[in-house]
């Protein structure tokens, strides 16, 4: 299969409307070619792309600042000789000074499927500003790694934030290009956008489903997204970044695993298969044991619990990881009602509200974790809603079928 960045090298046609038009280049680490090139040296290479600018979402166009809240500077490419422009240092919008260097902006970002993750946000924001400064943006677009499920709450009114830029289910199941003929609808924004398609992408086929395991190389789109098991799993563990337990960050497996030092990891898997058995199908929980180099319980020797999807028991279309995780935490909390265990300080610079109502996009999660009379039915009956009426929603702007 091909990526967006690949074709438009390879196909001068589809770079036919940017001649004459100065065109800038939003993209992080994963930006890359099926060679491996950075997207910004090989469309640099090409000799007939005016390269006036490039941006970088959060963790730097080329850099790799590990942890949330920590900002990259605007610099001047040392090869290129371009600016290079932060949407997580000072702004996360782009301002009309850096809006005036460019008339295109191409889109290069790999996604990982769950709205939690800020290269959305990000998207959603350059094509407001490109509305109101008449640019055009065009989306160079990525696989979707995990495929078209779709799983979760769909984000409350009144609870957008930067890891929440619009009313999706957790796992939206859309490719970036999609998500950005959803955003031009659903805000009715009169912008020239435009997505160069991916060629041969099947996100139903065995053993990718969604990534083309075997025939392109996994590049982290962001530090701690170091594998596709990590992708996998992202959707469910994203929420104990709201929770005083470690998500493995400072760990060589972040976002795979989870855990604290007074866990009992055994105790917790078999209350999770008393509670709610199918919602732990699909992979194997295994209890481990780590130590964080980096934010919370750093250099503590944590008891925990790693997700496998990545061996002949994976199921597809049977693991859920979000109601996966939701369920450790109700089993935390049925074990352990006391223990404290929604984080209070900032999360992605929101210091008013819990990190948890943050991440699921309202209160409805954490109040059901919090209520020992609630029910998986219960649960079910909240989230199925917002799943099918996402699936319907979402129809009008896929690309591949």
């Amino acid at each position: 299969m091909r990526f967006g960045i690949d074709r438009l090298l390879a196909e001068p046609a589809l770079r036919g409307p940017l001649a004459g038009r100065r065109v800038a280049l939003l993209a992080h680490p994963a930006s890359t070619t099926d060679e491996l090139v950075h997207s910004l040296d090989a469309l640099a290479a090409l000799g007939d792309v005016e390269l006036t600018a490039a941006f970088g979402p959060q963790h730097g166009l080329r850099g790799d600042k590990q942890d949330n809240m920590v900002e990259s500077p605007d610099f001047v490419d040392p090869v290129h000789r371009i600016p290079v422009f932060s949407l997580y240092g000072d702004v996360r919008r782009p301002t009309a000074a850096m809006m005036d260097t460019f008339d295109v902006l191409l889109v290069d970002l790999q996604d990982v499927g769950c709205r939690v993750y800020t290269f959305l946000t990000t998207l959603r924001y350059v094509l407001e500003e490109a509305a109101a400064h008449a640019k055009a943006v065009w989306v160079l677009d990525r696989p979707n790694p995990i495929g078209r499920p779709v799983e979760g709450l769909r984000l409350r009114d009144g609870w957008e934030s930067f890891v929440g830029a619009a009313p999706l289910p957790m796992r939206h199941g859309l490719t970036l290009g999609e998500l950005a003929r959803w955003v031009v609808r659903r805000l009715r924004l009169d912008v020239e956008h435009a997505v160069v398609t991916l060629d041969g992408w099947t996100p139903a086929r065995a053993p990718g489903f969604g990534w083309p395991v075997g025939e392109r190389a996994w590049v982290n789109p962001s530090p701690n997204a170091s594998t596709l098991s990590m992708a996998r799993c992202y959707a469910g563990t994203v929420l104990i970044e709201g929770t005083t337990l470690s998500e493995g960050r400072g760990t060589t497996r972040p976002l795979e695993l989870f855990g604290a030092p007074d866990l009992d990891p055994r105790a917790l898997i078999e209350k999770m298969a008393a509670l709610a058995p199918e919602w732990t199908r699909g992979c194997r929980l295994r209890p481990c044991w780590f130590e964080p180099t980096f934010q919370k319980h750093v250099g503590a020797l944590c008891a925990g619990v790693q997700i496998h999807v990545d061996d002949a028991a994976y199921e597809h279309d049977a693991f859920r990881p979000w109601r996966l995780v939701a369920l450790a935490l109700k089993a935390l909390r049925a074990l352990r009602p006391e223990y404290p265990l929604w984080r209070e300080f900032a999360y992605e610079y929101e210091r008013d509200r819990r990190a948890i109502d943050v991440i699921n996009g309202g209160p409805a999660l954490r109040e059901w974790i919090d209520d020992p009379q609630a029910t998986q039915g219960d649960l079910d009956a909240l989230a199925a809603p917002d799943e099918a009426s996402w699936r319907e929603e979402r129809e009008a702007v896929l690309l591949y079928r």
